[in-house]
């Protein structure tokens, strides 16, 4: 049984850091499209609840993309793609049907 010494926890802590402040920035960036079309046409009316929605959607795909492309790095490649890709795939299909409500209605 391996057990992890202060440098593996460090260097853990180096590249979770990292990973937080990336997540971070792709989702700031990301959320800079509707800020930005809001400015220059009217046909695109987001709230402060909108963007808080949003924002966690995307903080929160990201974190779990990160963390499942962890868990599977022993994986084979398909399988490492087909899982990231399937949790990418849920991750949309919730985006969608917040926004529009195509399954069961819960959007606007």
């Amino acid at each position: 049984m391996h057990t992890a010494d202060s440098r593996d926890v460090l260097a853990h802590k180096g590249t979770l850091r990292i990973d937080l402040l990336r997540v971070g920035l792709a989702t700031a960036m990301i959320l800079l499209a509707p800020l930005v079309a809001m400015q220059f046409t009217h046909q695109v009316v987001w709230s402060g609840g909108d963007f808080a929605a949003a924002a966690l959607l995307l903080a929160g795909a990201g974190l779990a993309c990160l963390r499942t492309a962890r868990r599977v790095a022993r994986w084979r490649p398909w399988q490492r793609v087909a899982a990231v890709g399937a949790l990418a795939l849920f991750f949309a299909a919730l985006w969608v049907e917040l926004a529009v409500g195509v399954f069961f209605g819960l959007g606007s």
